[in-house]
């Protein structure tokens, strides 16, 4: 039996969002019905606002709200050493372990054939444009242990090596398969200390 319209339209599309099931989309629409108004209009409010004033940084493609990122505007973050990671949400694994102060680079993705992304389809050649213009003397790549990352990993690494600054990969530490955004701080710190060249 299905719901009065209105939930059910709320239940179709929580059930879209990454990792949420009809259970889960039920618990919480449940709980939109149950708690107060002004709790539901502020997380509507939040929702609005982000799609609204979140963008990418121009440099880096991490999400902003201005033309840069807060990391790129510090003029505390280390600017010759770059970390190159897939996603935005990789960078704030990195952050929390507050054991780099350098600054990003985010390609938008992996390396897949089998569907369909390319080198043209990530941020690769805007990668090349950064280290043709800033001085830069190191590139940790710190794409996912799975193979899609290892895959970009080795693939920028070679475009790299020509260039003359140091290419070093996250240590080990890291789970093969995993993925950064569910690593452990530890973990994480250790990785990044104990980074190799490629």
């Amino acid at each position: 039996m299905r719901s009065a319209p209105a939930l059910q339209k709320l239940l179709d599309e929580l059930e879209r969002l990454p990792g949420i099931g009809t259970k889960s989309a039920q618990r919480i629409a449940y709980w939109m019905l149950n708690t107060d108004s002004a709790t539901v209009l502020r997380l509507a409010d939040a929702i609005t606002e982000v799609k609204q004033t979140v963008r990418f940084c121009s440099r880096c493609f991490n999400y902003a709200e201005g033309e840069l990122c807060e990391i790129c505007q510090s003029a505390e973050r280390d600017g010759s050493t770059i970390c190159v990671v897939s996603e935005p949400r990789d960078i704030a694994a990195i952050e929390r372990t507050g054991a780099f102060s350098g600054m990003y680079h985010v390609l938008g993705g992996e390396l897949s054939p089998m569907d369909g992304v390319g080198p043209d389809d990530l941020r690769i050649a805007e990668l090349m444009r950064r280290l043709a213009s800033e001085d830069v003397s190191e590139i940790i790549l710190a794409t996912n242990p799975n193979v899609e990352g290892e895959t970009t990993a080795t693939y920028i690494a070679r475009l790299l090596k020509p260039l003359g600054v140091t290419v070093s990969r996250l240590a080990s530490g890291m789970p093969v398969g995993g993925e950064l955004d569910f690593v452990d701080e530890v973990t994480l710190t250790r990785a990044i200390e104990a980074r190799r060249a490629l």
